[in-house]
This record gives C-alpha cells, sequence and structure tokens, in this order.
C-alpha cells in the first residue's frame, strides 16, 4: 500500500513532467547550472550523486518549497538514507536493486530504479518501484514507450536518456509519465563556457511547450 505522502510526491512529478538532471565534477558549475534550469521554470531537480557534494547541493535546493528535489546514480542502501535525510524525494538508480527499492519506500520517497526491457519494468514495478526510468535509450524513444505501454498500460515510465527539446512532447504523447534531460538541457560547451543564460532559455522553451 503506497502512503498518502508518495501518492503525493507522484502526483507532484507528474504534474511538473520535466526533471533537470545535473552530472558534472564541479560543485560550483552544478549550482549555478542548476539555478538557470530553475530561473526557466523547472520544478523537477536531480543532483546526481556522482558530483561532488551532491548531499549538500539536494540539502540546499530542497530548501524552496516551489521545488521537488532528487538524488540520482542512488546505488547504495546507505545512499538512500543519506540522500533522503539531506531532503531528496525522488531516488533514481541506472539499475533496478530490490533493496534500494524497499529502502526508499521505507523512508517514505519515491523510487525511480532503471529498467528498459518489458520483464525488468514489471519486475521492478513487483517490488515496489513507483516509477521507472528507461534507461539506457533506444533509437526511437517515443515508438519505444508506446511498445510498451501497449499491453502494460498501468506503468509509469520516465525516459532519461535519448530526450531532447526537439522530441520530448512526443515522448510525453506516447505515454511516458514524465522525462528527464541531462546533456540536452545542461549542453556540455555551454557548461564550459558558463553560459547559463543559454541554459535559461532552454528549459524555458521546454516548459512553454507543455
Amino acid at each position: 500500500m503506497i502512503s498518502a505522502q508518495r501518492t503525493n510526491l507522484i502526483e507532484q512529478i507528474g504534474s511538473h513532467r520535466l526533471s533537470a538532471i545535473i552530472r558534472t565534477r564541479d560543485e560550483p558549475l552544478a549550482r549555478d547550472a542548476m539555478k538557470a534550469a530553475v530561473a526557466g521554470g523547472c520544478r523537477l531537480v536531480e543532483f546526481t550523486l556522482t558530483t561532488p557534494n551532491a548531499l549538500g547541493l539536494i540539502e540546499e535546493f530542497a530548501r524552496d518549497e516551489n521545488l521537488l528535489v532528487g538524488a540520482g546514480t542512488v546505488l547504495t542502501v546507505g545512499q538512500v538514507r543519506d540522500a533522503a535525510a539531506a531532503g531528496a524525494k525522488f531516488l533514481v538508480s541506472p539499475v533496478c536493486d530490490p533493496a534500494v527499492i524497499a529502502a526508499t519506500a521505507a523512508l517514505d520517497v519515491v523510487s525511480v530504479p532503471g529498467t528498459f526491457t518489458a520483464t525488468e519494468m514489471v519486475t521492478a514495478d513487483l517490488c515496489g518501484a513507483d516509477l521507472l526510468k528507461l534507461f539506457p535509450a533506444p533509437a526511437d524513444v517515443a515508438g519505444y514507450v508506446m511498445s510498451i505501454l501497449g499491453p502494460l498500460p498501468d506503468l509509469r515510465i520516465f525516459p532519461t536518456a535519448g530526450v531532447t527539446p526537439e522530441n520530448f512532447a512526443q515522448v510525453l504523447a506516447a505515454g511516458a509519465f514524465g522525462v528527464g534531460f541531462t546533456r540536452t538541457l545542461f549542453e556540455p560547451a555551454d557548461l564550459e563556457s558558463r553560459n547559463f543564460a543559454a541554459i535559461e532559455r532552454r528549459a524555458a522553451g521546454m516548459i512553454e511547450q507543455l
């Protein structure tokens, strides 16, 4: 039985639909780039735990009541506990680990394990996953999501790779619960040049399409 809190979090994620995901080896850059995405209208934000001081960044951004903050690349039960303690409300992993899913549920936050095939998705769902990260990206993300949801319409699929400003509307129209952007929002050239205005404009342009 999913708690009222987790149900509410899932509904919030489903209402925002777009997640900004930052992965970098530079903590100040991660902070400033995410601030630009937020300025552009993003309300779902995710810091991968491979980012220096990711827990500190999660705690900092979680103070903003207008944001729903998540942790990415969560691979262990210890990381589940640390990320939740820092204020993360959804925990994303590139793989499906039943222990991580169970620990996430026990702390009443949303689990988003990595899956690819229909079998992997149903297995994760039976383990108690709330959403299903589609990873890695198939060649045709929208078509793939539509194919999976044909026989399995109740799955909440959340692609976080292969989604671009050009195709994300098609992915959502195909039935994805939401989509995540990494390099296609935080383009490497913009990060390198600290072109935060470009990131803000890109985020705003995507939000306008919702």
